[in-house]
């Protein structure tokens, strides 16, 4: 269905808009597929970000099931129409990508694509991404239809403002990492201070004991319970510095994993009983998450 001069303008705009409210990289790059879909109607979107091994580093898909996706099974390689885009940087649209020479097939459980138009993600001249869509959706029988040239140019701008909402959020996490490193840096050097001062008086105080077990008993009982306090002490700031540097694997996990596992470390820590509970908690922005 077209869109009139204003409604046409005001997609995009909404398109441009929710790219510039994500940092993080994944957020960006599902935000970009979803507005891509929805703005040239199409009924699949995928961008690839390549890596320097052939393949992909992050590959992020809209319209396609959790389960379909599953199913499909490893990402694709850089190769046929998408190595093209890569390599070449230069839009394809196409009316039929089956048909185009470079088509090497998809496996049994990828969906059957048709239309297909894909373009470059590029800043200054270093190729970031592609990103393309497939199966357009007409109201016209099954091949009467396609992707325009005014699509084409729609998402070439789409895809230049998806570069800068990219270039800005690797450099947003960039920063961040830095910004734990020297975190963990400070913890690193606190837990030096700290713990190995308690260590080496440990140290000093059970070679006094161990002085003084034969002449005085009694005095060597004294050290070795302080031998036990000292101990105590350093197991407890070991454990706390601990703690604080273990990185949460959100993005392997997943929020409700992560907390439940740091609860369960809380938990082996102290003396105090820390149990977590969770009910119906819904995925959040990478940012939100991580807070």
């Amino acid at each position: 269905m077209s869109q009139g001069p204003r409604s046409g303008l005001t997609a995009v705009s909404s398109a441009l808009l929710a790219m510039s409210r994500h940092l993080e990289v994944r957020d960006v790059l599902k935000t970009i597929v979803a507005s891509a879909r929805e703005l040239l109607d199409a009924e699949y979107a995928a961008l690839g970000v390549p890596d320097d091994h052939g393949g992909f580093a992050q590959f992020v898909v809209d319209g396609v099931s959790d389960d379909q996706w599953k199913a499909i099974g490893p990402l694709p390689r850089q190769h046929g129409i998408l190595a093209s885009m890569l390599q070449k940087g230069e839009t394809v649209r196409l009316g039929d990508v089956r048909e185009d020479p470079r088509f090497g097939g998809w496996p049994s459980a990828h969906p059957d694509m048709s239309d297909f138009l894909g373009v470059p993600i590029r800043s200054d001249d270093e190729t970031l991404g592609a990103l393309f869509l497939a199966n357009k959706k007409c109201p016209k029988p099954q091949g009467m239809c396609g992707f325009t040239e005014d699509d084409a140019e729609l998402l070439a701008i789409l895809a230049q403002h998806a570069a800068i909402a990219l270039t800005n959020a690797r450099l947003y996490e960039r920063s961040r990492e830095l910004t734990i490193a020297e975190e963990r840096s400070r913890l690193a050097h606190e837990l030096h201070d700290a713990v190995s001062q308690k260590l080496f008086s440990l140290r000093l105080t059970a070679q006094a004991a161990a002085a003084l077990v034969d002449r005085d008993p009694s005095r060597a009982k004294g050290e070795l319970q302080q031998v036990a306090v000292l101990a105590a002490e350093a197991a407890d700031e070991l454990r706390a510095a601990v703690v604080e540097l273990r990185p949460a694997a959100l993005d392997e996990d997943g929020l409700v994993a992560t907390l439940r596992t740091h609860t369960q470390v809380l938990h082996r820590a102290h003396s105090a009983k820390v149990t977590f509970e969770s009910n119906g908690v819904r995925a959040l922005p990478a940012s939100q998450e991580e807070a």
